[in-house]
C-alpha cells in the first residue's frame, strides 16, 4: 500500500549522468582504455591535469590583472595617493644612496653559510649508506672535504675582511 511504483523514466538529471556514463564508457572503449586490466592511458592525456593547472593559473593571475584594471578606473586619485610610498617616510632626496660594504659582506656570508647547510643536511643522511659500499666509500669523503675546504677558504676571507666585527 504505502510503497510506490518505480518510474518509468529516470528523473532529468539521473538521465543526464546515465546518458553521460554510458558515452564516457563509449569513448573509453573506442580509444582503448577499458576492456584490458590495466587501462592504457596515452602520453598526451597524462599531461591533462597538468593543463588544467596552468589554465587555472593563467586564468587566475589575468582575472585578477582585468578586475585590478577595471576597478582602477573608478578609484579617485590625488597627488598624495600618487606620490612613492617608501616605509612611511616622504622620498627625499637621491634614491640611490650608497651602501657600506659591509652589507654586502654580511650578504655574501649569509649565501656562503646557508649554502652550507643546504649541501650538508642531505650528505649526512647518505653518508652511512655511502660508506657501506665499497665504491663509494671514498668519493663521499673527499666531495665534502673539498667542499669544507671552499667554505673554509671564504671564512677566512670574511676573517681577513673584519666582516664578522659588528662594532666597526
Amino acid at each position: 500500500r504505502g510503497r510506490r511504483s518505480a518510474p518509468s523514466l529516470p528523473a532529468p538529471r539521473a538521465r543526464l549522468i546515465l546518458e553521460f556514463g554510458l558515452k564516457f564508457r563509449r569513448a573509453a572503449l573506442t580509444l582503448g582504455f577499458m576492456g584490458t586490466t590495466t587501462p592504457v592511458i596515452p602520453q598526451i592525456l597524462q599531461y591533462l591535469p597538468i593543463l588544467f593547472l596552468l589554465a587555472a593559473a593563467v586564468g587566475f593571475a589575468g582575472g585578477t590583472l582585468a578586475i585590478s584594471v577595471l576597478l582602477g578606473k573608478f578609484a579617485k586619485t590625488s597627488p598624495a595617493k600618487d606620490a612613492a610610498y617608501e616605509c612611511g617616510k616622504d622620498p627625499i632626496g637621491t634614491g640611490g644612496s650608497r651602501f657600506s660594504i659591509k652589507f654586502y659582506l654580511v650578504a655574501m656570508l649569509f649565501i656562503l653559510f646557508d649554502i652550507e647547510v643546504v649541501f650538508l643536511y642531505p650528505w649526512a643522511v647518505v653518508y652511512k649508506d655511502m660508506l657501506a659500499d665499497h665504491a663509494t666509500r671514498n668519493l663521499i669523503f673527499v666531495s665534502m672535504l673539498s667542499f669544507l675546504g671552499i667554505l673554509f677558504a671564504g671564512y677566512i676571507y670574511a676573517l681577513k675582511k673584519d666582516a664578522l666585527n659588528w662594532k666597526g
